[in-house]
């Protein structure tokens, strides 16, 4: 796939302003797109779009295939008859800058039931487009539907404590579950078809203003799934659902004892038996959502750290190979060619970086890393290649402003080389950073939008291993001056982007 010279942003919609206590696809997703063509970027990235579990992280999804519920708009909601004004006169004050989970999810759920039942008394307003929707999403949509039902029947626990005949499928049982849980599973189909009405809507929009979508794949399923409950075979769980092994990276840049993700790893053997029709049918999903994917972790596609399961920590784990490229190969037949973007940070190898070219993803380039205390002189911008997309931080650094602010305290001669590097000595190093991103040979450069407000480390989205607390900032418009645009506009024309 051709890749365009290009600029874009990094920004999740959860981000987005408006009263509610988070972002959603309703107006100001509209009003951000238009913010983005004043300012000449041609790609929106997000995180994965699933709903979240544990710990609120998008990259833990409750599907490999459903819609955050939480994104759907109140307001389109209100607009198509299944709220009214007085189900929204009451809104919660929540932070305009920090999403409160907690509260918010009791109160978006609530609004969200009081939709679904309107939508219900209405006899399915659009009961045609709603049953093309079931029936075209069925082959993942009835698992995640009974899931969720169940889960929610059950107080919300992990699968493995639900009563057995539901958490292992019993064949003779199923159908009784479904008629026990009927109205709680078309609960859930609304929201999935009302959440992928509203993104397919945005999404058109943004496209016909000239911008790319590029979406985000986490390589890997969360223990607490609708994926897992319904092909536990395909996962390292045993006969009781326990995990086997699980996923997670060793020791490096972000964490002294790696990253203990604690998902189940996949049985690549069981995969391969029918040509990985789940993989198939997983990026074709996707494909169906966004321009571009981004898949989160791809040297896994290469070799996987494998951990026991119940392990504290990643430190012990062993590296096993993975059948990416014949995986790719498969995906590659069945879809043509892929525009997909590999993140390739941490420990690669010659082999990983082999795997990447063999199908022309671009590789991911972080200008922190170029500028730390062990900074690697890699992801400086006269060592990149144009298959390439750079930018400042991911969703895992600090803010560039947090970054160097720390930079200056701990290691002045590191700024000082910094600045020679930028051939800039002034106090405010984001913007030249970010124009330097711009005028490197990469096709694409992408800035979070903390980054472009020249935020501090307070607005950082996570922390990897920290408990709590992350995937919570949002911006505001106040935040955005009206030179903004124009200044983006200016640079996306002098560096042709």
């Amino acid at each position: 796939m051709e890749y365009k010279r290009s600029a874009g942003i990094l920004l999740h919609p959860t981000s987005l302003p408006g009263e509610y206590g988070i972002g959603d696809l309703g107006e100001n997703a509209y009003k951000f797109v238009d913010f983005m063509e004043k300012a000449g970027q041609k790609l929106w990235q997000v995180f994965p779009l699933g709903p979240t579990g544990f710990g609120d992280s998008p990259y833990q999804s409750f599907s490999a295939f459903a819609g955050n519920p939480l994104l759907i708009s109140p307001d389109l909601l209100k607009e198509k008859g299944l709220l009214s004004e007085t189900d929204l006169s009451q809104i919660p004050e929540f932070e305009p800058h920090n999403i409160e989970f907690g509260k918010l999810i009791n109160y978006k759920t609530e609004l969200l039931k009081k939709a679904y039942a309107n939508y219900k008394e209405a006899g399915f307003a659009d009961k045609t487009e709603y049953e093309k929707f079931c029936n075209e999403n069925s082959f993942w949509l009835e698992d995640y539907a009974l899931f969720m039902a169940s889960k929610e029947y059950h107080g919300g626990v992990l699968w493995t404590k639900w009563e057995k005949s539901i958490a292992f499928r019993e064949a003779s049982k199923l159908d009784e579950w479904k008629e026990k849980l009927s109205d709680l599973i078309n609960y859930q189909k609304f929201i999935q078809f009302t959440f992928f009405d509203e993104w397919k809507a945005l999404r058109q929009y943004a496209n016909q203003k000239g911008i790319t979508i590029i979406g985000d794949m986490p390589i890997f399923i969360a223990y607490d799934s609708s994926d897992v409950w319904a092909n536990k075979e395909l996962f390292t769980v045993d006969e009781k659902g326990e995990l086997e092994t699980v996923a997670g990276v060793p020791p490096d840049y972000f964490s002294p004892t790696g990253q203990l993700w604690g998902n189940p790893l996949y049985r690549w053997d069981e995969m391969r038996k029918d040509n990985f029709s789940w993989w198939k049918k997983r990026f074709g999903k996707l494909f169906e959502l966004v321009d571009i994917v981004r898949i989160d972790h791809f040297r896994g596609f290469e070799a996987f750290w494998e951990i026991p399961g119940g392990a504290p920590n990643a430190i012990k784990g062993k590296w096993v190979k993975a059948p990416g490229e014949e995986l790719f190969t498969e995906i590659k037949r069945t879809f043509g060619d892929l525009p997909i973007l590999a993140e390739d940070l941490g420990v690669i190898t010659d082999e990983v970086r082999a795997l990447r070219d063999k199908f022309g993803f671009p590789g991911m380039k972080i200008l922190q890393f170029a500028f730390g205390k062990d900074g690697d002189k890699n992801f400086l911008p006269h060592n990149y290649s144009r298959n390439s997309v750079v930018y400042t931080g991911s969703h895992d650094n600090d803010t560039t402003k947090g970054f160097f602010d720390k930079a200056m305290n701990e290691d002045i001669e590191l700024f000082e080389w910094t600045q020679d590097y930028l051939n800039y000595y002034g106090a405010e190093i984001v913007f030249p950073l970010i124009k330097e991103a711009y005028k490197s040979v990469a096709n694409y450069a992408i800035i979070p939008m903390q980054d472009i407000l020249n935020l501090g480390s307070q607005a950082r989205m996570n922390f990897p291993g920290k408990l709590g607390g992350n995937w919570s900032w949002r911006f505001s418009w106040d935040q955005i001056t009206e030179e903004l645009a124009s200044k983006y506009h200016y640079l996306c024309k002098l560096y042709e982007r």
